[in-house]
């Protein structure tokens, strides 16, 4: 069983010793040397395979684009770290920036909602990439991993940061810096050093997902992960962070979160307990926003069911009962006018749970690219359905949402439907098809699936086999053999202009 750490501020003069530091204890579980079991080894591969897939999808797309260029001019790095696309090795940091851009973009890997909210996956690019550079195999590899998710997961469960408007990138420096450390067989107090650098880096506010979304948004979690790297090289050359970063009179807590009097009870594994947070995440099978691939389900199992539903001539109105998050974040409780635009970006259409309901129903599917097309966000008769469809929060929804009882958490709603002949549609869903207690929970087969279909087109048949055998067989690979964990694509040489 998992331990509960009870976590607040402390006045300077109050002294809170560092082996009682929230920054101190994450570090402790990271250099402990724990097993890692045959379940947990079989997911993680899972998210190697998942993110690879949604990187491969995203290859020409421009946010991945530019970072990949500024990462190339970092390059001639020895030995150096792959990046998605192209074979030049270059620093480390960069290929976590590249690689956590190219995953980020599409925000179509894993997720875990909880207190806070999160991509776990994130993790995986600055762990990978310091792996690489640094010769460490497959399992150190695995190992690393495996701390990355069970630091973010753990700290997501306790830890709020939307609520007060920090983005969730916050949990994932710390995270990030934890795996690093366990992949590097680091000491406990080298690694203490480096959560809290990587945590005092990564606090930002959220706008970045709010209003107008700019590309930033799959930026961020690759600055974290970049910042992690950063972290962890300067803790090892003996140099120290702010201390203590959560607990501290000044500290994170006390100005960025719930303030002096804030209280938190954050879970870690006991020592010698296996860590198996990763079990506790679960992927998407929908390029859009977590809490939308429930509602894409549902939607399109209406359209396909009930034809009518897609004619907004037939339609009066459309209400999601949903949870507080979804209403406020993805719904029209947000009050973004952009989230109605038919002219908005992808990255805000999105986070648009009206706009995803409608294309969802109207075509009885979901398409990475051609769902969120110009020409498909603005057709008339989907602008004019999209407008009348609404959130609401509903409070068991929000409890559902919030409970630590996977079997009753929930991420869908209910949806009221009414006609303009006065009949009414309802109904409901919990969780989406893939998740593990979802219609058609993801296995290995679904997750080589994904690959499959997002890397075709871009990587060649035999660079899809190539990656397909490397990832299966991550724990017993070799330090030659992990440079393997890329996909190499002949991809059109664009070129934009900066400093690098």
């Amino acid at each position: 069983m998992v331990k509960l750490h009870p976590v607040r501020t402390y006045r300077s003069d109050e002294n809170l010793p560092r082996e009682e530091q929230l920054a101190y204890k994450i570090a402790d579980v990271a250099s402990e040397r724990v097993d890692v079991t045959e379940e947990v080894t079989d997911m993680v591969i899972n998210r190697v395979i998942d993110n690879a897939a949604v990187a491969a999808a995203s290859l020409t797309r421009a946010p991945v684009v530019s970072a990949r260029e500024q990462a190339e001019r970092h390059g001639g790095f020895e030995p150096g770290a792959t990046v998605f696309g192209t074979t030049t090795r270059v620093s480390p940091e960069w290929a976590a920036w590249a690689n956590g851009v190219a995953v980020r973009e599409l925000d179509y890997h894993d997720t875990f909602l909880a207190a806070e909210y999160s991509h776990p996956g994130d993790n995986i690019p600055a762990i990978l990439a310091v792996a690489q550079h640094m010769g460490r195999n497959g399992d150190d590899l695995l190992r690393g991993i495996v701390t990355g998710y069970e630091i973010q997961i753990d700290l997501v469960k306790a830890i709020s940061l939307h609520k007060h408007k920090i983005d969730h990138v916050a949990h994932l420096g710390p995270s990030a810096a934890a795996g690093i450390g366990t992949l590097l067989g680091l000491d406990t107090e080298t690694i203490f050093q480096a959560v809290g650098q990587a945590l005092h880096t990564t606090t930002a506010t959220r706008q970045s997902r709010k209003g107008e979304i700019s590309t930033w948004k799959a930026h961020a979690p690759a600055f974290a992960g970049k910042m992690a790297v950063e972290a962890v090289d300067r803790a090892m050359r003996g140099q120290t962070s702010p201390t203590p970063i959560y607990e501290g009179e000044d500290g994170v807590i006390a100005w960025l979160l719930d303030g002096p009097e804030g209280r938190y009870e954050v879970p870690l594994p006991e020592r010698g307990e296996a860590r198996r947070a990763i079990l506790d995440s679960y992927t998407k099978e929908h390029s859009a926003e977590y809490q939308a691939q429930a509602w894409i389900d549902l939607a399109r199992k209406l359209g396909t069911e009930r034809p009518e539903l897609r004619d907004p001539a037939n339609i009066r109105s459309v209400v999601l009962h949903t949870s507080h998050h979804t209403h406020y974040v993805i719904g029209s409780g947000a009050n973004d006018p952009q989230k109605y635009d038919p002219t908005a970006s992808r990255e805000t259409l999105d986070h648009s749970i009206p706009y995803i309901f409608t294309v969802a129903l109207q075509d009885g599917s979901w398409h990475h690219v051609d769902s969120y097309a110009p020409e498909r966000a603005g057709r008339p008769d989907t602008v004019e359905l999209w407008h009348k469809v609404t959130t609401l929060e509903d409070a068991e929804w929000t409890r559902r949402y919030h409970s630590n009882d996977i079997s009753e958490k929930a991420f869908g709603g209910r949806v009221e439907i009414e006609l303009m002949d006065g009949t009414r549609v309802v109904d409901e869903i919990a969780v989406a098809d893939a998740h593990p207690l979802g219609a058609r929970p993801f296995a290995r087969e679904q997750y080589v699936g994904k690959f499959r279909t997002l890397a075709e087109g871009v990587l060649e048949a035999d660079e899809i086999e190539r990656f397909l055998d490397v990832a299966q067989r991550l724990p017993e690979l070799s330090a030659d053999e992990l440079c393997g964990l890329t996909i190499n694509a002949e991809l059109p040489r664009l070129t934009t202009r900066g400093i690098f």
